[in-house]
């Protein structure tokens, strides 16, 4: 990180799901004042708050938390909004006197805040129909196997099942012959107006990462009006189905096949686990593509302190006055 007096400093705490991010994040709050802008794509929905693992009332009640809750399950929230929300927030929370803590796991987010957006091509209609014809007649599964081909980075970071973004990937290849990766890497990157410390918690040992998922989804099940009990509720209202981006989130879309009957209990369990964990392994990829980050170890004791003082020094550095 350079470091710039005329800029105002903010925090991203990145990694993967049950890495302990919210935790951390609070941990620097009680130190220095900050206020929490989510960085989850997840979090912006109302009524999704047992699957989603959205900060409790009390954790949001320590520090103020941002771009939590601000829109229906119905609506989708893009790249380009969170951008323009994030820059505005980091702003005023840094006018505030605060420091900003940009707390979560969407990577594209994170990459997108940082980087600008880039120019892809812009969607084509005839190409857009073709492709929804060929996911309906092989799956979507047979597109990620062909998106794998022409372009691994991208697949790798992309569900199977992930039709919107997988059909983004191929048409942008079609359009332009060359991997979208390719292009996000070759984008011209914007300067902040504010300097970002990337903070990133990543595990030593995967396997207790592993161990975590899977507690905290059967937590997740088993609380009182847990997640199944939640899914209930929102099918209930009859506007939402598993096309939705709110509705693909993990667990949600295993919770809806259990609901229809289509799965059991168990492979309930099992699968949302496994997706957990996919996910997972697609943060970290991620985070590997960020060479400038700054690695903590979030299976390892006083991961929360070991962010503080690495914010502490990064204020210090900055010969900023005393928080």
């Amino acid at each position: 990180m350079m470091p710039s007096a005329n800029k105002p400093l903010a925090v991203a705490i990145m990694g993967p799901t049950a890495s302990g991010k919210t935790a951390a994040a609070l941990e620097i709050a009680r130190e220095i004042p900050a206020e929490i802008i989510s960085v989850d794509s997840a979090l912006v929905y109302r009524g999704m708050d047992i699957g989603t693992a959205k900060p409790t009332a009390a954790e949001r009640a320590a520090a103020p938390h941002h771009l939590i809750d601000i829109l229906d399950p119905a609506d989708a929230y893009s790249v380009m909004q969170f951008r323009r929300d994030a820059m505005r927030l980091v702003a005023e929370i840094a006018a505030r006197g605060k420091l900003p803590l940009l707390v979560g796991g969407t990577m594209l987010y994170f990459k997108v805040l940082r980087d600008g957006i880039d120019a892809l091509p812009q969607a084509d209609p005839e190409l857009r129909a073709r492709l929804d014809e060929e996911a309906a007649l092989l799956g979507v599964p047979a597109l990620h196997a062909r998106l794998a081909t022409i372009d691994p980075e991208t697949a790798a970071r992309l569900k199977p099942n992930d039709s919107q973004r997988i059909q983004r990937a191929l048409e942008i290849h079609a359009l332009t012959g060359q991997p979208m990766s390719q292009l996000l890497a070759r984008a011209p990157r914007e300067d902040l107006p504010f300097d970002l410390l990337p903070l990133s918690l990543e595990p030593s040992d995967r396997s207790v990462l592993h161990a975590r998922i899977a507690t905290r989804f059967d937590a997740m099940l088993a609380a009182e009006g847990g997640l199944l009990e939640e899914v209930r509720r929102l099918r209930a209202r009859g506007d939402l189905h598993l096309g939705l981006p709110s509705m693909r989130c993990v667990g949600y879309r295993q919770a809806w096949e259990y609901l229809d009957g289509t799965v059991g209990f168990e492979e309930l369990r099992e699968k949302g686990i496994a997706a957990t964990r996919q996910l997972a392994k697609r943060q970290l990829t991620w985070l590997r593509s960020m060479p400038d980050r700054i690695v903590v170890d979030c299976i390892a004791p006083g991961t929360g302190r070991q962010l503080l003082e690495l914010t502490r020094q990064a204020l210090a550095d900055r010969k900023e006055p005393p928080r």
